[in-house]
């Protein structure tokens, strides 16, 4: 009943529902790779539709990297879909390019009327870490702190404060001496889903190195911001106030979607050692909000399947949590 393919792994996925109808996309890679932790140099994006989650069909690959050379040749990573006034549908995606080794990320566009076949919007690029406010992000890569430079897994919504949209990526801090400290949401903003502004981050970091795949939602009056981070990426700090560390899915709270963010007052929401679920979306369903992500396991026991969704929960303390409030049973 899982969001399951035999002959590809899955992992990141995200979420666009059209009426009754949940378009579920997701990152996938032949297994015939052998080894699964070379599957996101060999990606794609497939599709996949349900009534409720758990029953699936798939309807086969929609996106993929272009045809060299270009700024995405490399790989097309995790993003988000959102529809605009007039009915056509908006794909943002993580590209990277071979000419760069994949080093560097870069976020991408492209649309659709059917939510499956999607086209570049010009050549795609929309984002970049360029211009005065681009010195609040990690922009050369810091070689020897990590092996990337993060710009990547864009979240995108309409601002609830205005007519334009909001767009949320994973970055990094500039100039940090601790690696897993630097670890930020980044924002832009966009009147139009076509030109956006690069903005300060929402997120000011010092608790994780990597805040990976961030979703920010509005739940009992309060806004959250999902993230995933793995127990290698916990700063000191963080293991102080909150440890151990732990694999797997938390939040930030707000009172805006704009921020600041900050860590909450509870536990963190979804985390096992070895990782259980990773890159998790909770969704606001009929019934209620609903947890979903990919099956990891850890090294050597690589599930590579979206697992069926589970309930979630506001404490009486307003945060989010996976256990239910007494007298309530898991619907």
């Amino acid at each position: 009943m899982t969001l399951s393919l035999h002959d590809k792994w899955i992992w990141d996925s995200w979420y666009a529902r059209d009426g009754d109808t949940w378009h579920g996309y997701f990152l996938q890679a032949d297994k015939s790779l052998g080894d699964p932790n070379l599957r996101h140099f060999n990606v794609s994006q497939g599709h996949a539709v349900s009534r409720d989650l758990t029953n699936w069909t798939h309807l086969g690959t929609c996106f993929g990297p272009a045809d060299g050379p270009a700024w995405d040749d490399y790989t097309t990573w995790t993003g988000s879909v959102v529809q605009d006034d007039a009915g056509l549908w908006h794909l943002f995606y993580t590209g990277t390019t071979r000419a760069e080794d994949g080093l560097y990320q870069r976020i991408g566009h492209a649309t659709s009327r059917d939510l499956h076949s999607w086209v570049r919007v010009g050549d795609g690029l929309c984002l970049d870490l360029v211009g005065d406010t681009a010195r609040d992000y990690e922009v050369p890569h810091m070689v020897g702190f990590w092996h990337d430079r993060a710009m990547r897994d864009p979240w995108v919504m309409r601002d609830p404060a205005g007519d334009g949209w909001l767009m949320f990526f994973t970055a990094r801090l500039p100039d940090l001496a601790e690696p897993n400290a630097g670890g930020t949401i980044g924002l832009a903003t966009s009147p139009d889903l076509t030109t956006w502004t690069l903005q300060p981050p929402v997120f000011a970091g010092g608790a994780f190195g990597q805040m990976e795949v961030p979703q920010v939602f509005q739940a009992g009056g309060r806004w959250f911001c999902l993230f995933c981070t793995g127990a290698d990426h916990w700063s000191r700090a963080e293991i102080a106030r909150n440890g151990p560390p732990l694999s797997g899915n938390h939040y930030l709270v707000g009172d805006s979607p704009r921020g600041p963010f900050r860590l909450p007052e509870a536990p963190f929401l979804d985390g096992a050692v070895p990782n259980r679920r990773y890159a998790a979306r909770i969704l606001q369903t009929d019934a209620g909000l609903r947890i979903i992500g990919f099956m990891d396991g850890g090294k050597g026991h690589f599930g590579g399947y979206v697992m069926d969704p589970e309930p979630v929960w506001l404490d009486p303390d307003g945060n989010l949590t996976l256990q239910a409030p007494q007298g309530r049973a898991e619907d």
